[in-house]
């Protein structure tokens, strides 16, 4: 009797310390994999796990993927001059997999002044911090990687120095985490979509034990179905999704609204995303650089 139970193809990589960003950029960027690695100091620390739904892939495109990703650890390793990393993989269970996250999610500091914490956690905000609980379910999202903080930096600038409520849309919600903080800065209104149910699920039910559902909303509903105007909209997504998705984004975003946009890697992809958006009437604003990744903020028509 085959099993109903999800599985997800995780890949272990025991790397060099130099190479563990650009590991995991490339797994999340590119593979589209959710991460975890360990702290300095952790026994943990230099190894980059990375889980991809095994439902997505059949088993023709999971040695694809692994070769690709063999492929891109030996050139990293040549241009970095550095031992080759060891690629190991297997498959697990949906709850192995939230297993492996309780060990490795610790409360920590996303920007200054809000603490993301798991909720099996015990955190005890200091003052004038604030905190928001999470469980990532079966979505990616603890909001580790760059790109989220990039985004809530440019989120929290544009909310603290407007009194306006202004209405959001979070553009692949995730677990919740951009729209939630956008609340938790000042935003009257927010909706946050995404097209994964698990996210959806996870992102609710982060919303619910928040406190926050009477100021987000999260939906199923694909972008394209939405109807009017936006005073800030946020997509942390992938470059090809961005380019996909920028006739539905112009839509939504009203005039002199703000657009924020990343998971976005320097070079060309900032550079074909700024043009497709001001070639859309939008005027770049502020550009945020961590690593590899980039956030871009723009305004429209203004």
């Amino acid at each position: 009797m085959t099993s109903s139970k999800k599985e997800w193809l995780k890949v272990q990589i025991k790397t060099e310390p130099v190479l563990i960003e650009p590991i995991s950029d490339f797994l999340i960027g590119i593979i589209g994999a959710g991460v975890e690695t360990g702290a300095r100091g952790e026994d943990s620390y230099g190894i980059v796990t990375g889980y991809v739904a095994q439902s997505d892939l059949d088993q023709e495109a999971i040695d694809i993927l692994l070769d690709k990703l063999f492929s891109f650890l030996q050139e990293l390793a040549l241009l970095f001059n550095v031992a080759e990393p060891v690629l190991t993989s297997t498959m697990i269970l949906d709850e192995d997999w939230g297993r492996s996250w309780k060990e490795h999610f610790k409360p920590f500091p996303i920007v200054p002044g809000l603490i993301i914490s798991p909720t099996w956690e015990e955190y005890q905000k200091a003052p004038g911090e604030m905190l928001l609980e999470m469980d990532p379910g079966m979505a990616f999202g603890t909001g580790h990687h760059a790109t989220t903080s990039l985004s809530l930096a440019l989120l929290k600038g544009v909310l603290a120095t407007d009194t306006i409520k202004r209405k959001i849309l979070d553009v692949g919600t995730g677990t919740g985490i951009l729209g939630m903080a956008a609340v938790l800065f000042g935003s009257g209104e927010v909706l946050g979509i995404d097209n994964d149910p698990d996210a959806v699920k996870a992102a609710e039910e982060n919303v619910v034990r928040n406190g926050l559902q009477k100021s987000m909303q999260v939906s199923l509903a694909p972008l394209s179905a939405l109807a009017g105007e936006y005073q800030v909209v946020v997509a942390n997504i992938v470059h090809d999704i961005l380019l996909d998705i920028s006739t539905d984004l112009t839509r939504l975003t009203a005039n002199n609204g703000v657009l924020i946009l990343s998971g976005i890697l320097v070079g060309e992809q900032v550079e074909s995303v700024v043009s497709r958006f001001v070639e859309s009437g939008f005027v770049l604003k502020k550009e945020k650089v961590r690593g590899e990744w980039v956030a871009l903020m723009f305004t429209k028509g203004a």
